[in-house]
């Protein structure tokens, strides 16, 4: 069954090109003009993933970004004209799973989707399993779920792949830059601190579970996954 994608976006041609590509890959392809439209969509077609503009009439992305998680988990990659921090922060703090900013390459485009896509389903290239236990807390890439004292947590595919790519070197240090080139997985063009945003939405889930382990920062440096007995 194809893949479904729900397209945010006001500006026509940009849609367009979007949905060209798009169907040429094999996806289906569902659009929406503004930001109410996309909301409304996105509950009624529940898409495998939305690629969602920033800069909507009535309702912005922001919103209809922050709306989408509030029952939803599926994979969100953001587009904009705008390429300052603040924007880019914005939208990862409300959950998105990665940020493109206009004028982008379509190749470019569908390398990120197709690698949001494959995290957000579990897909691996390697056949070992990807499960990671420790005290009240196990992390299962193969099926993207986080067991947390006892209980499923709902968590973007980002943040899960960090999380289990720094579990998987307990109290190895990791840099900023290391973490976006091996966690992100190609070419990313936002700068390091999209790492620590990620990093403190996982330490709200993870704070206080357990004082066998900790996400850990060090100063100077980066983070790590740290055990402590």
């Amino acid at each position: 069954m194809a893949k479904k994608v729900l397209v945010v976006e006001d500006d026509g041609n940009i849609a367009e090109l979007l949905r060209l590509y798009l169907e040429k890959d094999g996806f289906e392809v569902y659009q929406a003009a503004d930001g109410g439209e996309g909301i409304r969509m996105a509950q009624e077609v529940a898409p495998d993933l939305v690629l969602l503009d920033i800069m909507l009439p009535a309702v912005d992305g922001w919103v209809v970004c922050s709306e989408i998680r509030k029952s939803s988990q599926v994979p969100i990659i953001m587009l904009t004209a705008k390429s300052e921090t603040f924007d880019k922060i914005s939208g990862l703090e409300m959950g998105a799973d990665d940020y493109v900013t206009k004028p982008f390459e379509v190749k470019e485009l569908m390398a990120r989707i197709h690698a949001v896509m494959r995290r957000s389903t579990g897909e691996s290239t390697q056949p070992a399993e990807k499960k990671l236990t420790f005290d009240k807390l196990v992390i299962n890439l193969d099926s993207y779920e986080l067991v947390v004292n006892g209980r499923r947590m709902e968590v973007p595919p980002k943040e899960m792949e960090l999380l289990f790519h720094l579990a998987s070197s307990p109290n190895r240090v990791f840099t900023r830059n290391q973490l976006l080139d091996e966690v992100w997985g190609f070419d990313y063009f936002g700068d390091s601190r999209t790492v620590d945003v990620h990093i403190k939405r996982l330490r709200e889930k993870l704070e206080g579970v357990s004082d066998k382990w900790s996400l850990k920062t060090v100063w100077g440096v980066g983070y790590k996954f740290e055990l402590l007995d």
